[in-house]
């Protein structure tokens, strides 16, 4: 059955088309079984890269929802049972809960510090590619004062994906994009307070995407853990009443 072709935009061009494609497999139009449209028919109904659609669909398999066979294409998963009450803990993040995302960073830091190392040493030119491309999707949102979560999420997948482990990415996707909320530590500060906290944000990002695009195993494992201690601090500070110091 096919799917009406709607153009798709925005800085995460993968992650719209992503949550396009599980509409569609979730509400039938690709039933169990069944195959999805190659990469190139994809890209030319959605009118993106065929780098945006394997993005989308290794999205669709992290969620188990497809499984791609050599040679034959990708086909759409039967329905798998609930997640249990593991996983659903992971999920229940509580954005407005300081000490939840405190918890939260403390894990993200045993995992991608070495996720960053991986990338740095096994990434593609393609992975490299979609890494510095997420990289100017973040900044893109900073310039523009939106909302940067989703893109800023969308990076940290991308460098996941580099690792070429799908592990990394399955363990972010399942947690989900409110690892990155931004509003508890900007809530309460002034907007030149705020240009700078971005300002050092866009300095971290630029650090760990330097150090992979270099093959600095080393300096993205540092830079990442920097990034993500830094944060840690900012919500130790924020959790302490200390708004001034993040």
């Amino acid at each position: 059955m096919a799917m009406t072709a709607r153009p798709v935009q925005g800085a995460t061009l993968s992650a719209r088309l992503g949550d396009e494609l599980r509409r569609a497999i979730v509400g039938g139009e690709y039933p169990p079984g069944s195959k999805l449209p190659s990469e190139a028919q994809l890209s030319e109904a959605h009118g993106v890269s065929r780098t945006v659609v394997r993005e989308a669909i290794a999205s669709l398999r992290a969620d188990r929802l497809v499984e791609a066979r050599q040679g034959a294409g990708v086909f759409v998963l039967e329905p798998q049972p609930g997640p249990d009450a593991t996983i659903l803990a992971l999920q229940n993040i509580d954005p407005e809960r300081v000490s939840s995302m405190i918890e939260v960073l403390e894990l993200r830091t045993a995992v991608e510090v070495e996720a960053a190392g991986l990338a740095a040493l096994r990434r593609s030119p393609a992975q490299e590619e979609m890494i510095l491309d997420r990289h100017d999707a973040v900044r893109a949102c900073f310039d523009n004062g939106v909302s940067s979560a989703e893109a800023d999420f969308a990076l940290h997948l991308a460098i996941a994906e580099a690792t070429n482990n799908p592990r990394f990415r399955d363990f972010l996707a399942m947690i989900g994009k409110n690892i990155i909320p931004r509003a508890a530590l900007s809530a309460d500060s002034s907007e030149r307070d705020q240009a700078d906290y971005l300002k050092m944000i866009d300095n971290e990002h630029r650090a760990i995407v330097v150090a992979i695009s270099n093959g600095d195993e080393d300096g993205a494992r540092e830079a990442m853990r920097r990034h993500l201690r830094g944060s840690q601090a900012r919500y130790r500070a924020l959790l302490r009443g200390q708004r001034g110091a993040v």
